[in-house]
């Protein structure tokens, strides 16, 4: 026996002798006589030799690691090197099996050979144990058959006597109500009320009974198994077939106690519990809590039962039936109220004119061009910025315009040609030439519709459709068989990918740094001027008219870097030789979310001024090869625009009627077309809420408040949305509009001020007080210089510390804590 694996040989031979103990002790039990012990060893000797080799080899191969199996198989000269672990594994186990087996038949020979008192003794032994277990294994089997019977026969009696038990349960229960309602003083919202609306709607009590809903539904389940507990074994002992009753004495020598039948039908009372409390739901809480003044009586009650529950069920049916037909008005009015109100002409007497291309192509410029040509015309923007480009640029080329945006108006006499943002698109006024910018804005889920509307409702004799390669197509469709000419354009300025990741330090003139918040802006802008650089500023919430001087002073040489949001990937030409972005992903409004590839093309596009540069760059701060990835992609074809109510729409809902609660929830319950996505309201709901029930709902027509809740402005703003409101009352209570909140003490100050004067501005121009408006624009621009001139003079921003020790964080940190901090937390 080898030193290498002696312990686990002995550890082998004890289980060897333990399972041979076994063995005896099976072959002996069933022996009416006893056999002798070289019978034993004639008949099962081979057998000990098959334990005994298992027992070795598997303890041997388990037990042992690998490096004893290898120096197992070498010391047995057995070369294990380039052999697999299995190969080794199989090795050991055949060259295991030539251990020398230990000598079991002479240890069996110490113990019983030529012993016959320590044999016959170790037999009696066994053979009692094994009786005593046979006679305990019948009389399991018998209880084990007379339980399946008991089992069998509550289970029948308990469906065919379902309906008794639960009139009673009921009756136990309603008492229990009309206690617990009457000794908790609870009032009750109507007379009307179910079960179930008590359990989970009705209930006033004291904070430590049932305060919570999970805790009544299983308290009301627990009391009702409860009262089976108490009142079931009885009741089924005096159900139950006699001739059972007497089998279960014969067996057991003693009568049915009600303890047996309650363990019995334990599971049986848990389920029927289950049934009768979801039954008891569905009952009136008058119908149960009346019980309590009517004595016990079984036929009486089933009575009381039946009566209420056809009762109740006719109700259901009335219901139902009610329902129905309510769903069948709403569905007609859906049909009636939106119908075919989305699906595009099939064609228009009208020459569209559809300029697509990459971003900085002049494909705005050609459409313009057009406009300026025709005898009157319409320039539909998607930024009040834009619009108010065109507006100047067109009155400096010597063709009067005037603009309109919501929030101002300026009016050009003898102008044929406005300019306007998207949304103030009037379809009943013809134009000679119409150019709708930026159309891929289509697919906006909160704006698209504005898009749709212009491009299937524009009223002219050419419209000029701007947008980029992924919108052709779905607006193509839209256009269906109108004489549409595509032109494509493509750009002249190649775009350039540097393969570097960019570092702040690596600015330089002409470069546009781009992230995705306002304060990602001023926090880069104030590290850039303390490298002594001037830096232009642009952001979404920035007034135009500041985001327009900021523009100049990058256009003039005044800056020599830009710091920007997103805000400039749409229609701003600004001399910029490289755009660089600083963030790969933005917050959207729900999450945030990597760029898309559009996005990407849409922002990166602005690099490369044609005219100024030989070719546009491009640097992201992280994951180039990734964003360089976006740059190139194919976008993903548009295939499905924004919907929202349009004045048909409502004027069709007040034939049925003036409630825009009703409306709200149809136009949630409306089914919208494929290839289409429903406006959220958002915005126009949380406006409602402020204002429902009240006196300003009852004074304006249906047709004004939603003219009104659809205003362009922040309503998430809570301070804006109280101006809102309080404009509104004063409209009804034919009293001056308050004024704009105006307050100077800082730039996020300044900004709300901005916005508070614009939704003053949209108030003035809705009911016509176009001279007080004239007043609040200066008041308005006045607030834009200061903003301007504060970005003027440099950002200076709050030092971003830590929440927790205070340590000042590093430039763009995104979190409130600094790491150490974070990692000791």
């Amino acid at each position: 026996m080898s030193g290498l694996l002696e312990g686990y040989y002995d550890k082998a031979v004890e289980k060897t002798k333990t399972l041979i103990t076994e063995d005896i002790e099976r072959y002996l039990q069933e022996k009416d006589k006893l056999p002798s012990y070289e019978q034993y060893l004639r008949e099962r000797g081979e057998f000990i030799q098959h334990i005994w080799l298992n027992t070795w080899i598997n303890m041997a191969g388990s037990e042992s690691s690998g490096r004893e199996k290898k120096d197992y198989l070498e010391e047995k000269g057995i070369d294990t090197e380039g052999l697999t672990k299995k190969m080794i594994k199989q090795l050991f186990r055949q060259e295991s099996r030539d251990v020398k087996p230990y000598n079991f038949e002479g240890w069996l020979d110490s113990l019983y050979a030529r012993k016959e008192e320590e044999w016959q003794a170790f037999y009696a032994n066994v053979r009692a144990k094994y009786l005593e277990w046979k006679e305990n294994a019948e009389i399991r089997e018998k209880n084990r058959k007379l339980n399946s019977k008991f089992a069998y026969n509550i289970e029948q009696i308990l469906g065919e006597h379902y309906e008794d038990l639960y009139v009673y349960v009921r009756y136990l229960i309603g008492c229990h109500l009309e206690i617990e309602i009457e000794g908790n003083g609870i009032v009750l919202s109507s007379d009307d009320v179910s079960f179930e609306e008590y359990l989970y709607n009705e209930l006033d009590m004291p904070y430590n009974q049932f305060y919570f809903v999970e805790d009544r539904t299983a308290a009301y389940e627990d009391m009702i198994a409860a009262y089976l507990d108490d009142f079931g074994p009885n009741w089924l002992k005096q159900n139950l077939p006699q001739h059972l009753l007497e089998e279960y004495q014969q067996v057991t020598n003693k009568p049915v106690h009600l303890t047996y039948l309650r363990e019995i039908a334990a599971d049986f009372s848990r389920d029927i519990a289950s049934d009768f409390f979801a039954d008891l739901l569905e009952e009136r809480l008058e119908d149960l809590t009346k019980l309590i003044d009517i004595p016990f009586d079984l036929e009486h009650h089933r009575n009381i039962y039946i009566k209420d529950r056809t009762t109740r069920e006719q109700r259901e049916r009335e219901d139902r039936e009610e329902k129905r037909k309510r769903k069948e008005k709403e569905k007609k009015m859906l049909e009636d109220i939106f119908g075919s109100e989305y699906s595009p002409p099939a064609g228009r007497d009208i020459q569209y004119k559809l300029h697509v291309g990459e971003t900085n192509t002049g494909k705005t410029f050609q459409a313009i061009q057009r406009m300026k040509e025709a005898a009157s015309g319409l320039y539909l923007a998607p930024l009040r910025l834009l619009a108010l480009e065109i507006y100047e640029r067109l009155n400096r080329d010597g063709v009067p315009c005037s603009l309109i945006t919501g929030e101002e108006e300026k009016l050009e006499e003898g102008g044929n040609h406005l300019s306007c943002t998207v949304e103030m698109l009037r379809e009943k006024d013809f134009y000679e030439v119409v150019v709708i910018d930026e159309a891929q804005m289509i697919a906006d889920k909160d704006r698209g519709f504005s898009w749709y509307r212009a491009i299937t409702k524009a009223n002219a004799k050419e419209v000029h459709i701007i947008c980029s390669f992924h919108a052709k197509t779905m607006i193509i469709d839209l256009l269906g068989d109108s004489d549409v000419e595509v032109k494509e354009y493509e750009r002249e300025t190649p775009l350039q990918v540097e393969t570097a990741s960019f570092k702040l330090n690596d600015t330089r003139k002409g470069d546009a740094l781009v992230c995705f918040s306002r304060r990602g802006v001023l926090e880069t802008a104030s590290q850039i001027q303390k490298m002594g650089r001037q830096t232009s500023m642009i952001y979404g919430s920035m007034p135009p008219e500041t985001r327009k001087k900021q523009m100049h002073r990058f256009i003039n040489g005044e800056t020599s870097v830009i710091v920007c949001t997103d805000a400039i990937g749409m229609g701003l030409n600004l001399p910029i030789k490289r755009v660089v972005f600083l963030e790969n992903d933005k917050f959207d409004g729900t999450k945030r979310r990597t760029l898309t590839s559009q996005e990407v093309k849409q922002i990166a596009g602005r690099a490369g001024r044609r005219g100024l540069y030989e070719v546009g760059k491009v640097a992201f701060a992280s994951e180039t090869k990734m964003m360089k990835g976006l740059l190139e992609k194919k976008d993903e074809e548009i295939h499905g625009f924004t919907i929202a109510p349009t004045s048909a729409v409502l004027k069709r809902f007040q034939k049925y009627s003036s409630s825009l609660s009703l409306f709200f929830y149809l136009w949630e319950n409306f089914k919208n077309p494929e290839g289409t996505k429903k406006a959220t309201l958002a915005d126009e709901m949380l406006l409602y809420d402020i204002i429902k029930d009240t006196m300003v709902e009852a004074r304006f027509s249906m047709d004004d408040l939603f003219a009104f809740l659809r205003l362009p402005f922040s309503a998430n703003e809570p301070l804006l949305r109280a101006q809102w409101k309080a404009k509104m009352l004063s409209i009804v209570e034919d009293s001056e509009l308050p004024e704009p909140v105006i307050n100077k003490s800082s730039l996020e100050e300044l900004e709300l001020s901005y916005k508070s004067v614009g939704l003053h501005l949209l108030f003035l121009y809705k009911i016509g007080k176009t001279t007080e408006a004239h007043y609040w624009e200066r008041i308005r621009e006045e607030i834009s210089d200061l903003i301007h001139e504060q970005l003027k003079s440099g950002v200076k921003l709050r030092r971003n510390v830590c929440e927790n020790c205070g340590k000042e964080l590093p430039h763009r940190f995104k979190h409130k804590i600094c790491n150490e901090c974070f990692f000791i937390r």
